[in-house]
């Protein structure tokens, strides 16, 4: 199953993935960010529900310069003193939070379309794959309505939540690693979508779903 989402992604299809029993104990919907286009928002708005996200290689983000949202309220404290109120050092699941930067591209509306959701992200994926890194304030503004997220560096060694997950799948298929994820939600029960449901949304759609303690044995052997 695990060839088949490596071979899954490459291709620009979704694949499902369950980080663990001890984290998030969620599934979510991934694909690599090249291959995002306005349909694919729309399935993951649609089928998923979650937030969209667009992850990044930790190399990547520091060609970019992209801190942790994190970092940026360290710093900004001690002029706006709520952000040191606000700092998210007691997440239940984790230790720190992978966010960064809220962004739209510049060509973009309003930015919440699927169309232009789909812009900003596609185009985050290939400023990263051509190597443009100095024009990406040129090409995008924040804040926005497409949420950036930091990798950890060193993949799943410190970290191992679905931003990790994503890019070393996307490392692994040998496609850019940026990546988009969102959490599969349930609107009857309002809470995530069970793994029995996942799974039965997997077999209907012929998408694989994973396990991501084995992502992680498989990365961590490469």
């Amino acid at each position: 199953m695990l060839n088949k989402g490596i071979d899954g992604l490459k291709k620009g299809e979704f694949v499902l993935v369950y980080d663990d029993d001890e984290r998030e104990s969620e599934i979510d919907m991934i694909i690599g960010a090249e291959f995002v286009n306005g349909s694919r928002v729309a399935t993951m708005r649609e089928d998923a529900g979650g937030l969209i996200c667009t992850c990044l290689h930790p190399n990547l983000c520091d060609k970019l310069g992209l801190p942790f949202m994190s970092e940026i309220m360290e710093v900004a404290k001690d002029k706006f003193p709520i952000l040191g109120k606000l700092i998210p050092n007691d997440i239940p699941y984790d230790e720190y939070s992978s966010f960064s930067l809220w962004v739209n591209n510049r060509k973009t509306f309003t930015g919440i379309t699927d169309n232009d959701r789909a812009l900003t992200i596609s185009s985050i994926a290939k400023l990263c794959k051509e190597e443009k890194f100095d024009q990406f304030g040129n090409e995008f503004r924040s804040p926005g309505h497409v949420s950036l997220l930091r990798g950890a560096n060193d993949l799943l060694k410190k970290r191992q939540g679905h931003t990790e997950l994503s890019l070393s799948l996307a490392e692994m298929a040998g496609i850019t690693p940026v990546t988009v994820v969102c959490e599969m939600m349930d609107g009857k029960t309002k809470e995530s979508r069970s793994l029995e449901s996942a799974e039965n949304y997997a077999k209907e759609h012929d998408l694989a779903f994973l396990d991501g303690n084995k992502i992680i044995d498989k990365y961590l052997k490469l």
